[in-house]
């Protein structure tokens, strides 16, 4: 099965209304990136009228998770996947459309590999950086992605 923007759109609405609600959106996704949108509105505002931390995450997490998904959906295996750590620094309010990218997809491919070689958990860190309409830089997370095949 092939992931769309559209698919990962849909997963959203049925399996994760409170993103889908904030307003989160995949615009684009490769075995070697994903591009997830989120514009500042009321519904995902803090007592700051910035975004709340919380959605800029559900994004970043979205931009890795998704290509996560993907790669375990090409394996053809039953692999689990869970974010076992994660960490998040902020460096500007976060107002009007944020696009989170992450490149990491590269990673996936050898933690799925080992983990279906050998039936032990690998894990792997994926970077999401959040970057306003103008270029700049306001979040970047990190997530530790742990994948097991399931018995």
């Amino acid at each position: 099965m092939k992931i769309t923007p559209r698919k990962l759109n849909s997963f959203l609405f049925f399996k994760l209304p409170s993103a889908w609600l904030c307003g989160v959106r995949v615009l684009a996704i490769d075995a070697g990136s994903c591009t997830v949108s989120v514009k500042h509105r009321w519904m995902n505002q803090n007592p700051f009228k910035s975004m709340f931390w919380a959605v800029q995450g559900m994004a970043a997490e979205l931009a890795t998770g998704a290509m996560v998904m993907g790669s375990i959906a090409n394996s053809g295996k039953k692999i689990s996947m869970l974010v076992a750590n994660n960490n998040a620094s902020f460096t500007k309010k976060a107002t009007g459309r944020i696009t989170f990218v992450c490149n990491d997809g590269h990673l996936i491919d050898d933690a799925i590999k080992k983990t279906i070689e050998t039936g032990e958990g690998q894990t792997l860190w994926m970077k999401s950086v959040g970057t306003n309409q103008e270029g700049i830089v306001v979040s970047t997370f990190n997530f530790e992605w742990t994948v097991k095949v399931k018995k």
